[in-house]
């Protein structure tokens, strides 16, 4: 793929962005916070790396020895270094941004958001390209020739830390598409994304928010003039997948919903989708088509604790993308509940076609894969 971000050109009707949740000195000390504490994490990472390595190898040298564990332990610090210099660059960028602008006088500007939308791509393909490179992963990439034009509406398959890097770094990079976010508030503790993602159209959903109105509203509210290099963004289902969390969703909704139960019940690997923010992004965004960004690959690496294991190490992960035109999207609330769960249903039955082809290889190839990596 050609990467095209310096082509990432914000619509110039300019939709507002999001209101602040929280009160001028509740942002001002939470970014201090923060920033400090990334700052403070590279200098000692940077001043003891030669320490950690060492302690590091020697625990990989003796696992590898004892039962031909990869190394993961150097893997996982150098990584740790590196996305910290990531987030001191993007911090460093993101104030060159501010001062362009003008500093303390810098205001909303289509100038602006190209910087930031372009400094996003730069972001997410940098911690991406860390990771590829220490763990040795590979790509598979299908349908990539499906992602333009926009405008359009992307949901995205959660199963990992690693996907959050995927919409900037195989959706707005190689196609020029700049992106609206819709992130849970947690992610607001990374001073990167709270700066930077809240200087483009964007939305910080509150998660088990009393007012569940206001926040599909506010959601609804990035959908207005959404270009030909435009989407908006969402990850339908709100947290990463595992079994035990789509156990309890499905007991969930048979009890609050049981007109859809029989959509989720039939999901194995995806957890289904909170229909609040799609239904919403359906509804102001009229003119959409609907991309999903499917991945195969990163089951099982919730925590960096899962990644420890090992399994991660010469990983072929495979990315598929699903385009539905607007045409083919139906009218009625109900309707596109069942066309929602019908897209997602179909995400599922491919994740588990690339487990059962994963089942035939057998568990011979994945040792040997694994035990020819240092």
């Amino acid at each position: 793929m050609r990467a095209k971000a310096s082509d990432i050109n914000p619509d110039a009707a300019m939709v507002a962005l999001s209101a602040p949740t929280q009160s001028l000195p509740a942002i001002f000390w939470r970014r201090v916070k923060s920033i400090g504490m990334e700052v403070v994490a590279f200098v000692i990472m940077t001043v003891l790396f030669p320490v950690f390595f060492v302690g590091a190898a020697a625990v990989d040298l003796t696992l590898w020895l004892r039962r031909r564990k990869p190394w993961v332990g150097v893997r996982l610090l150098a990584f740790g270094w590196w996305f910290l210099l990531g987030e001191m660059r993007g911090l460093l960028a993101l104030f060159g941004v501010w001062v362009l602008g003008g500093g303390p006088f810098s205001k909303d500007s289509s100038t602006r958001r190209r910087r930031v939308a372009r400094l996003q791509v730069m972001w997410a393909g940098g911690h991406l390209a860390g990771l590829r490179t220490l763990f040795g992963l590979k790509f598979e990439i299908e349908g990539d020739d499906l992602v333009e034009p926009g405008p359009m509406i992307v949901l995205v398959r959660h199963a990992s830390l690693i996907d959050n890097t995927f919409p900037a770094a195989l959706v707005s990079g190689p196609h020029g598409i700049a992106l609206r976010y819709i992130l849970k508030r947690e992610l607001q503790s990374v001073p990167t994304l709270d700066l930077g993602v809240g200087w483009t159209p964007c939305y910080f959903v509150r998660r088990g928010s009393d007012d569940s109105a206001g926040e599909i509203e506010r959601i609804r509210a990035l959908t207005p003039h959404l270009g030909t290099s435009e989407g908006v963004l969402i990850w339908p289902e709100g947290t990463r997948y595992t079994p035990a969390k789509l156990a309890r969703a499905q007991a969930k909704i048979a009890e609050s919903d049981p007109a859809v139960s029989p959509y989720a019940n039939r999901l194995k690997h995806l957890l289904p989708p909170r229909l609040g923010g799609p239904l919403a992004l359906l509804d102001g965004a009229d003119e959409a088509d609907v991309v999903v960004l499917g991945h195969f690959g990163l089951d099982g690496f919730e925590y960096v604790s899962d990644i420890w294991r090992g399994g991660l190490v010469a990983k072929t992960i495979k990315v598929k993308f699903w385009r539905y035109p607007r045409s083919e999207i139906p009218t009625t609330k109900d309707e596109r509940i069942a066309w929602l769960y019908s897209c997602w249903q179909a995400l599922d039955d491919w994740i588990g076609e690339q487990k059962a082809e994963d089942s035939a290889q057998g568990p011979e190839a994945a040792t040997l894969e694994l035990e020819s990596a240092p």
